[in-house]
């Protein structure tokens, strides 16, 4: 249940993104990682993410206005930004998918004028980069973050007696918190040879642990194709198809494709694992996807650019006709092109014929099928002694 409803969730964000948020003009995603002593500050400090989301708007929208030749009061932009906490390693790897609109929208009296931009070069990727960097570390040591002395900039020692800290270290640089092989390495498994050169897309720059990627865009009419990215972005951490139990009861989990040294799994211990899934848990309250520009909740252009009611699928109205959650069959058929809605060998339509919720006969027909009647039973928690043991 708690897996369904997850998978619910995460269509009806990335459709709802598509459907009632950005507006049908070009987008382009723009991907900012940060090195890995960023990662952890930013992991112990989500509240430092809010002015870096700001930063990185504020560049890239100076940018799309020069391209335009035109000035912030006379248009804007917008973007949204997705906040994701984990690699494909189940590692504590925090980065921003920042969608921008490849564009801006002209203010004016009638409605919102679109001018497109060209796609950008790698040099100015890279002087994007740098201006980011600067920025950005302007701000953490005007917070007292960092620390510059002599030329050299160091992070500042702010919360030492942080409990979560050396989990959430460990989770970044791929190593064990706890247990008798704390500090070591994951144990990695290579089953493809490897290769030495590193490849750099057109449209990357990369800088000090740095790197901005805006390689990935979709065209105003490729909504599908923005919506496949807006599932990707909203994903779990790990996907099911790629976990799995060895012989001797380790889990051994499949990479989403093999690092350059030839990895293409990682094996750690259920209690290992755990470890690393509890450094991906975000604080509670804390917001993932975020919106700027004019796609801001209150941004004046907003209600002028967003798709209307006529441009998405129609929705489900409840009583007082205001439009409800997507129902399981649009779900269904939208994210996995299943429709339990009509035959597939003749194309009629198909209706509910029988509900059936007695216990009694639930169980029947279970017991018929082969299938089991009762739910597997509940483990009772194990004490903290045998996990600071193990």
């Amino acid at each position: 249940m708690t897996l369904r409803c997850g998978a619910r969730r995460m269509a009806e964000s990335a459709a709802h993104l598509v459907d009632q948020v950005v507006p049908r003009v070009p987008v382009r995603q723009w991907v900012l990682s940060f090195p890995i002593p960023l990662r952890i500050l930013f992991a112990a400090h989500p509240e430092l993410l809010a002015p870096v989301l700001r930063i990185i708007h504020r560049v890239i929208a100076r940018f799309l206005l020069k391209q335009a030749g035109l000035k912030r009061c006379a248009a804007d932009t917008g973007a949204v930004t997705l906040i994701q906490r984990f690699g494909s390693a189940a590692n504590l790897n925090i980065h921003l998918h920042c969608l921008v609109l490849d564009g801006v929208f002209r203010r004016s009296e009638g409605e919102p004028d679109f001018q497109e931009a060209r796609a950008p070069i790698r040099a100015e990727i890279e002087g994007l980069l740098d201006k980011i960097i600067a920025r950005l570390l302007r701000m953490l040591t005007r917070q007292g973050y960092l620390v510059e002395e002599q030329g050299m900039t160091y992070m500042a020692d702010i919360d030492p007696a942080n409990p979560l800290r050396s989990l959430q270290a460990a989770s970044c640089t791929y190593r064990i918190a706890f247990g008798p092989r704390a500090g070591q390495k994951v144990l990695t498994l290579r089953t493809v040879a490897g290769r030495d050169e590193k490849t750099t897309p057109a449209r990357c720059a990369e800088a000090h642990g740095f790197s901005l990627h805006a390689g990935v865009r979709c065209g105003a009419h490729q909504r599908k194709e923005l919506e496949r990215l807006c599932r990707y972005l909203t994903r779990p951490a790990i996907a099911n198809e790629r976990l799995k139990r060895n012989g001797a009861g380790d889990v051994v989990l499949q990479l989403k494709s093999a690092w350059r040294d030839g990895t293409t799994h990682i094996e750690m211990s259920p209690l290992e694992f755990m470890q690393h899934l509890a450094a991906l848990v975000p604080r509670p309250r804390l917001h993932l996807i975020r919106f700027h520009g004019v796609l801001a909740p209150h941004a004046g252009l907003r209600a002028a650019i967003v798709p209307g009611p006529a441009e998405s699928e129609p929705a489900d109205e409840d009583a007082h006709g205001a439009p409800a959650r997507m129902n399981w069959a649009r779900l269904l058929k939208r994210v996995f092109g299943i429709d339990i809605e009509h035959c597939p060998r003749c194309g009629g339509a198909l209706k509910i014929i029988a509900a059936i919720e007695e216990p009694a006969v639930i169980v029947r027909i279970l017991t018929h099928l082969g299938l089991p009647a009762r739910a597997p039973p509940r483990s009772p928690a194990r004490p903290l002694a045998l996990f600071q043991a193990a």
